[in-house]
């Protein structure tokens, strides 16, 4: 009894001073966007001080210089919208061919499943040019280009929750005079929604923090993601405006721990009854 006591503490002091690791780069950032940028390059790790403090200047800075607003309203934009469209889409398809089995839909399934090991870097010079030619270089656009890029896993999670469903409550519906469409709305997603919230915080975290997808994409000119901004912070010959950065990194991590530690209660239940199920 005390030796398991005391593997209990050993394992709860272990990974306090792991969880310590982890949260002190964002407790470094967020010191670090009230300072100066010239004491953040010499001091990174030193607490403000009287000389060094400047309060919400650099927010300041990274909001009226940088617009970092308007990034956040199209990075939001994207981000909503392509969650949705991913939900919606991928989710009706894994229903599709998790009910119609045959040759076909277990190869669009296979299909799908490939997509999630092929590297980005094979296809992201191909896909900025094709994106330029389809006149996809928009925040819209651009929900089209993640459709395309998120569906091989919700495909995965949603297709294994559909087989732990049983059919015989389709059945009934269908017999009750339900149409396809108002079976799946009305009897199947209510069904699904421990899957639906867990691929809709995975894919929100993914596409909140992206940065390759819409620099490759979009047209820099008219629009810049959160990520955008922050690599446009870099100047010419190195110069680089570290106080901006900081403020823009605490502002653009906020809502995403807030949004992670709410849902987080989700992500388990919602893995383990899309992938280990059917």
């Amino acid at each position: 009894m005390k030796m398991n006591k005391a593997l209990s503490i050993l394992g709860t002091l272990t990974f306090l001073i792991i969880s310590v690791f982890y949260v002190s780069p964002l407790f470094i950032v967020l010191l670090n966007s009230f300072k100066n940028k010239t004491n953040i390059s010499l001091s990174p790790f030193k607490l403000p001080t009287q000389e060094t403090y400047i309060a919400f200047e650099n927010y300041k800075m990274a909001i009226d210089h940088y617009k970092f607003l308007d990034a956040v309203v199209w990075t939001l934009i994207i981000t909503v919208g392509s969650v949705l469209v991913i939900l919606l889409c991928t989710s009706m398809f894994a229903w599709f061919i998790t009910r119609v089995k045959g040759k076909v839909t277990s190869f669009l399934y296979l299909l799908c499943v490939f997509s999630m090991v092929v590297p980005f870097q094979m296809v992201m010079f191909t896909l900025s040019k094709t994106a330029d030619q389809l006149k996809l270089n928009t925040p819209w656009g651009l929900v089209i280009v993640y459709l395309g890029f998120g569906a091989g896993l919700a495909v995965f999670m949603f297709s294994g929750f559909v087989k732990s469903i049983p059919i015989d409550i389709e059945e009934a519906a269908m017999i009750d005079g339900s149409t396809p469409l108002k079976t799946f709305f009305a009897v199947v997603l209510p069904i699904m929604k421990p899957t639906y919230i867990s691929v809709g915080i995975l894919e929100t975290m993914w596409i909140w923090n992206d940065f390759l997808l819409p620099y490759l994409t979009l047209d820099r000119n008219k629009y810049n993601t959160i990520s955008m901004v922050i690599q446009n912070m870099q100047g010419s010959y190195g110069r680089v405006d570290m106080g901006a950065i900081m403020a823009c990194l605490v502002m653009a991590v906020i809502p995403v721990v807030i949004f992670y530690l709410a849902s987080q209660k989700y992500i388990i239940k919602g893995v383990a009854a899309g992938a280990v199920k059917g």
